[in-house]
Formats: structure tokens, sequence, C-alpha cells
């Protein structure tokens, strides 16, 4: 009798004891690697050109965060409201953030590259904003191209400064992003134009 009465309250209090010891996980969402802020100034810059900024200003914060100077332009005072606090989390999350900004980065390229964006040939666009939009894909170019290059020594010293595998890993696999967008910026330009 004694030995029911235990596997009854056993089975009364195991839906209880999973749930208490199950909600300290699912209470832990995943980290994004955007702040609120910069996902809103994303999804504003709808052209290559002006994403690309974005995206790369994003990554000049993480390495502001991580005291590594890339030589990036910091946000203005007069901006620092559109753009939110500065990124918090650890030397890894950050790495990590980095390297999905340049994979975001990579993808977004990739995305015109297969489905370029036609402009409207309104005939009330001036010949100045049909020269922007042509110039759109190939200035994005350049500036991811420029940006990866001033990366690359960032990443270089976090590599040698590194405390564990994950880490090294996070940023070998960015130095490796740095040196497609690189290679596609040489490619993907006319001869002389990059």
């Amino acid at each position: 009798m004694a030995r029911q009465n235990f596997y009854l309250i056993c089975l009364l209090f195991l839906p209880v004891a999973v749930t208490v010891f199950c909600l300290p996980v699912a209470a832990q969402a995943p980290r994004d690697y955007m702040t609120e802020d910069e996902v809103e100034l994303v999804r504003d810059a709808q052209d290559i050109d002006e994403r690309v900024i974005v995206l790369t200003k994003m990554i000049d914060r993480r390495f502001a965060a991580l005291n590594v100077n890339v030589g990036g332009a910091t946000v203005p005072a007069k901006e620092t409201s559109k753009w939110g606090p500065a990124p918090t989390g650890t030397k890894t999350e950050l790495i990590d953030d980095i390297k999905k900004l340049l994979e975001k980065a990579i993808d977004d390229i990739d995305n015109v590259a297969m489905h370029p964006i036609v402009y409207s040939d309104d005939k009330g666009r001036s010949e100045k904003d049909k020269k922007k939009d042509a110039q759109r894909f190939p200035d994005a170019m350049r500036n991811l191209a420029a940006s990866v290059k001033r990366y690359q020594p960032g990443l270089k010293t976090l590599l040698d400064s590194a405390t564990d595998e994950k880490q090294r890993g996070l940023i070998m696999a960015s130095l490796e992003s740095c040196d497609e967008i690189i290679s596609a910026s040489t490619k993907g330009l006319p001869e002389g134009k990059n």
C-alpha cells in the first residue's frame, strides 16, 4: 500500500516537476544578432546600397563593443536615438553577431544579384535619379568590400586572443566571408571600377 501511494504521489508531482525544471530553459529565448532599433533600420533600408551601409555600421558597433578599432565611423550623436543603445553581449556573442551580419550582407547582395531590382522608368524621374539607381549595386559592392578590408585586421587580432574553439570557429568563418566578399567585388565590377 505504501508503495502504491509513493507511485501515486510521484505521478501527481511529475507534471509539476517537469514544468518547474523546463520553465527556465523555455524562458531563454535565442539571442537576436540585431537590436530592435537595428532591425527597424534594416527594414527601412530597402535599396542595397543603403542596406550595406546600415549592416556595416552594425558590424562597426560590434567591434566597438569588443574594443577593437577597425576604423569604422561612429554613430553621430544626433543619430544615437535612431540606432538605440550599443549592442551588448559576451565576447562570443558579439563575434557571432559579426559573423551573422556578414552572412546577412552576403545574402542580401546575392539576392539582388540573382533578382535585379528594376526601378521604374517613369518620365517624371530625373536622369540623376536613374543614374543613382544604376549605381546602387556597384556602390554596395565597393562599400562592403572596403569595409571587410577594414575588418580583416580586427578579426585577426580577435583570432589571436580567442579563448576557446567556438570563438576561433566564428572568427575563421567571418574571415572566410570577408575573403568571399573581396573576391566577388573584384569579379563583379567592370575593370577599373573597384
